[in-house]
This record gives structure tokens, C-alpha cells and sequence, in this order.
């Protein structure tokens, strides 16, 4: 019965769709999203900017000899060490003193992106079978790989904690109850924690700052009274009592928002005015503490709520009103594949790119030339820093084997390569819990699939019938269930 129902499944679902679906994705909203995040470049020259717009990519082609352009094959892309990759033509608007000049560039031709086979770019996508065999492709590929300089190479699945989820633990010493949260906005993740003590003392600790910092100094800086403290505490006592005592022993109970945000600098910023030192902590506050609610100083007292919410979910465990989180459920887990990487690697590659032509109209403008696209545009900028992450492996977070050689010992061992997920976690270490198979890994995770030795348990196989979401644009589904009623703010 059970081969029946395989049999079945096989022959309506691709073995790698989740490969191609998030690839796919990428090209519908994932590569534009990077460009409106990074859409205006402004150099140092008076009066002058540089719009980007909307974003256009073509099907695979190669440059010949002549300086012809003309449509490839995978097949060929392999037999001549070619790489299969898509032109990418961005608009270019120029802005002169406050005013756009929409006719003077046009699109313009910034790199390359390399097309995974089977996806929507590919030309495979729409041929038939006897298509397939004439133009010399196999016609039962799978797809989910990409071809650079003539070799196909995969991306790995990569495991990590999800992210903007509250994941409260004990410490190993036992006296003390860490909330997590890895607070990720686009191109930026933060590791944000609040910190109880056994007597009941909260710190928080995020980037930049030198050291754990006082719970209510915080609060302050973010503008929450002590009202709003005990307001947003709920009903739970023993909370509470934990922030009448944060409150009492605290220096910084009766201190201003001002004067919480200069001594909040002067931890960062010793012996500076206390101008700067404002200034540096609102920028910390902003840029670096939960950044996934806002990067506003209008998101201040949203986030001030969200470390009380954090701070509570310490105390319920510190008083064994309930269990621990568990870090190696999978629920508290996701997998990036092809779609996700691609983002992180092309975002990576596009700051360089706009840098380059910030320094590149600084440069012209200072020896006086006249500005043209053709000097102030390098495609060669992201297209090689995108093959070399493809060619090496290495990330963009410094993660290592992410793109790997494509396995064609034989058919078997090339759809597992493509199934493939990778803990970030180091080999060196023993992590038994981390490699041990969890109960809620059964029908994601195959349980007796893994490699032996160091990679034992961190890498693994997804499950012959498990598919992986593509997700869904986060901003949208907030505003959609606020419309709803269900919440005020996330």
C-alpha cells in the first residue's frame, strides 16, 4: 500500500519543487525587494542622485566572439564551460537638483544571475520531451541545480533557529533564564536576549553595547513609565513583583528619556559630549535592538513592550510555572534553501555595486568629466562576486559547503544532493542533543539518513514526501490580520 501511495505521489510532485519553487520565488518579488531596500544612491556631489527602479531579467544568452548575444542551452553551458545565467537590467532614473530626469538612462545592464535548471527562467521550463532530446538536454532532469563555468553545483539546505520567535532556556549553570530572539530585518540579523538572575534582576544584552545593560535603564531609554511597565505586565503576580523589584533597586527609575539615552551612551561612548552620546544610543536602540519591529524611533515603545513580554516569559520558567523551550524542535526551526541564499548572496553583491558607483560619480565628478553610464556602471561587480560564492561555497555569513558539486554518481545519490540540509553548527563539537534525531523531525526529516563520523546528525535528508513552504511576505499578512481585529501591533 505504501508503494502505491509513493508511486502515486511521484508522478504528480517533483523530488526537488523545493528547490525550484524558492528559486522562483526569488525571481518573482525576492531580487526586487533588494533593489527598493537599496533604491537611492547619493554621492558626494551636489544636487545629483541615482534612482533605481524596476528590475528585468532574461532568459540565459552568451556573448560570442563577434559581440553577439544569443539564447544557450544548459547542454551547451556544460560542454563549453560556460555559466548559465540571466542578464540583469535595472532602470537607472538620474535625480538633478530634487528633480527626476526618467528619459536620460533607461535600463541599464548591471550583471549576471545564474538560472537554476527547470526553473522560470529555464528554457527546459516550457519545452517537450522530444524538444528536450533534440536540443541534446536529458528530458527526465530534475532540475534544482545551477551551471557555473560548466560545472552544476547545488545549494544546500541550511537549518538555523527561526527567526523572531522568543525562545526562553535555562543557562547551564542553572541560576539564570535567557529569552532569545533573533531579530532579523532585511540583510540584518540581531541577537537580542533578556537575561533573569535568580533573585529576579533582568539585564539585556544586544549588539554594539559593551556590556549586559540594566532592564529598566532600557525601558526608559524606549520611553515606557513605570505605569506602562506594570500596565503591560498582565496579571501574572509573580511578574509583577519582579518589576516593582527591577524598579526599586534601579538608578535610572526617575531618569528622563533624555538622560536614560546619554547615560545609555556613556557606557558606548565614554568621555564624548553628551550630544554625541544621545545620539550614539538612539542609534543603537534603533538600528540594533529588535530590529524586526522597527528601525524608527517610532517603533521605541513597541520594542519596550516586546522585552517586557521576553522578561515575563523568563520569570513563568524561573518559577516552573512551565517548561523550557526546546532548541532542537523543529518548530522552532527553518530551512533556507536556493530561493533565501540566492537573496543573501545578491543583496551581499549589490551594496559593493552601489558603492562602486557612488565612488565611481565621486571620482568623475571630481576631474570634472562628463557623466556617462558606460563609466560609472561595472556588471563584472556582481556578476563575480555571485560566481565566486557559487564556485567556492563560502557565504555571506561565512558559512562553508552551502554550494556543492552536484552528486552524479547516479540517479539516487543527485535527487538526496538536491534534498540535502546542513546545520550551521561546527563538526568540531560533540553537540549530541544537536545530532540527536527529535520526535519532531518524523515525516521532515529522514531519521536514518546521515553521513558517520564528524557530519553525523548535522547533516541530514529530507523525508521522501516532505515539502518545505516557500513563506509569505511578512508585512502584508501583519497588516492583513490587524484589518482583522485579532491584534494592535505587532
Amino acid at each position: 500500500m505504501s508503494n502505491i501511495l509513493l508511486e502515486s505521489y511521484l508522478e504528480s510532485n517533483s523530488l526537488v519543487t523545493h528547490q525550484i519553487e524558492s528559486y522562483n520565488r526569488l525571481l518573482d518579488s525576492g531580487i526586487q525587494s533588494v533593489i527598493n531596500r537599496q533604491n537611492l544612491i547619493e554621492p558626494s556631489v551636489e544636487g545629483f542622485a541615482l534612482k533605481l527602479g524596476k528590475i528585468r531579467l532574461e532568459k540565459a544568452s552568451v556573448i560570442e566572439a563577434d559581440g553577439s548575444r544569443r539564447p544557450i542551452m544548459p547542454n551547451e553551458t556544460r560542454l563549453r564551460n560556460l555559466s548559465y545565467s540571466a542578464p540583469i537590467f535595472i532602470e537607472v532614473v538620474p535625480i538633478i537638483r530634487g528633480i527626476e530626469k526618467s528619459a536620460s538612462f533607461g535600463e541599464v545592464f548591471v550583471g549576471e544571475l545564474p538560472i537554476m535548471v527547470r526553473s522560470n527562467l529555464c528554457y527546459m521550463k516550457t519545452l517537450t520531451k522530444p524538444q528536450m532530446i533534440e536540443n541534446g538536454e536529458d528530458a527526465e532532469d530534475p532540475g534544482g541545480y545551477f551551471i557555473v563555468k560548466g560545472v552544476e553545483r547545488v545549494l544546500i539546505g541550511l537549518e538555523d533557529v527561526a527567526a523572531n520567535r522568543i525562545i526562553t532556556t535555562r543557562k547551564k549553570t542553572g541560576d539564570k533564564i535567557a529569552s532569545v530572539v533573533f531579530s532579523t530585518a532585511p540583510g540584518f540579523r540581531a541577537r537580542c536576549v533578556v537575561t533573569r538572575a535568580q533573585n529576579g534582576i533582568f539585564t539585556v544584552d544586544f549588539p554594539t553595547v559593551p556590556k549586559s545593560l540594566n532592564f529598566m535603564l532600557i525601558l526608559r531609554a524606549l520611553g515606557l513609565k513605570q505605569a506602562d511597565m506594570m500596565n503591560y505586565a498582565g496579571d501574572l503576580l509573580s511578574f509583577k513583583n519582579d518589576i516593582m523589584l527591577n524598579t526599586e533597586v534601579a538608578e535610572s527609575k526617575d531618569f528622563s528619556v533624555n538622560e536614560a539615552l546619554i547615560e545609555l551612551g556613556k557606557l558606548s561612548a565614554p568621555g564624548q559630549a553628551k550630544e554625541y552620546q544621545q545620539k550614539r544610543a538612539e542609534t543603537q536602540i534603533d538600528n540594533y535592538l529588535l530590529p524586526h519591529i522597527g528601525e524608527g524611533a517610532e517603533d521605541r515603545f513597541e520594542k519596550g513592550k516586546y522585552l517586557i513580554q521576553m522578561a515575563r516569559k523568563a520569570t513563568i520558567i524561573g518559577n516552573n510555572l512551565a517548561k523550557e523551550d526546546d532548541k532542537d524542535h523543529y518548530g522552532n526551526k527553518r530551512v533556507k534553501y536556493s530561493g533565501e541564499l540566492m537573496e543573501e548572496l545578491f543583496a551581499y553583491a549589490f551594496r559593493f555595486f552601489t558603492k562602486e558607483v557612488k565612488y565611481q560619480i565621486e571620482r568623475t565628478s571630481a576631474r570634472g568629466r562628463k557623466l556617462s553610464i558606460q563609466s560609472i556602471i561595472n556588471p563584472d561587480t556582481i556578476t563575480e562576486r555571485i560566481a565566486y560564492a557559487m564556485g567556492t561555497g563560502t557565504w555571506v555569513a561565512g558559512q562553508t559547503g552551502v554550494s556543492q558539486v552536484l552528486d552524479r554518481t547516479n540517479l539516487i545519490s543527485t535527487y538526496t544532493h538536491l534534498r540535502r540540509v546542513k546545520s550551521p553548527l561546527a563538526k568540531k563539537h560533540p553537540h549530541f542533543k544537536a545530532r540527536d534525531v527529535h520526535g519532531t523531525q518524523w515525516g521532515k526529516i529522514c531519521p536514518s539518513e546521515t553521513p558517520e563520523g564528524q557530519e553525523v546528525g548535522l547533516t541530514k535528508y529530507l523525508a521522501a514526501m516532505a515539502k518545505i513552504t516557500v513563506g509569505a511576505d511578512e508585512a502584508s499578512t501583519e497588516q492583513r490580520i490587524k484589518e482583522l481585529g485579532k491584534i494592535e501591533k505587532l
